[in-house]
């Protein structure tokens, strides 16, 4: 498996218990899978610096998550699906 950076942000017009939720669901799809999130690092709601699908702010989440390679199209796949989630950045971690 592979790790792998996922930094999300998800509509600002939900509050903090929905966020969660959208956080679990991104959590449950990983383990469905076949992988793991390592680690979550929930930021809370920012100003982004410029409009995103309507949005000027969103709640951004980063985690790091251990991945089978031929899932990762499957995941993006899902994340895209999910109207919560307006913005993703997907990518591979460097480990020295």
């Amino acid at each position: 498996m592979k790790k792998y950076d996922l930094f999300t942000i998800i509509k600002p017009n939900l509050d903090n218990e929905e966020a969660d939720k959208v956080v679990a669901r991104v959590d449950e799809i990983v383990t469905s899978l076949g992988g793991n999130v390592d680690e979550c690092d929930k930021m809370g709601r920012k100003k982004l610096a410029y409009e995103v699908a309507g949005f000027m702010d969103g709640f951004m989440v980063n985690q790091v998550i251990s991945l089978p390679e031929d899932k990762v199209s499957e995941l993006k796949r899902q994340l895209r699906l999910n109207d919560s989630v307006i913005r993703i950045m997907f990518t591979k971690k460097e480990c020295a």
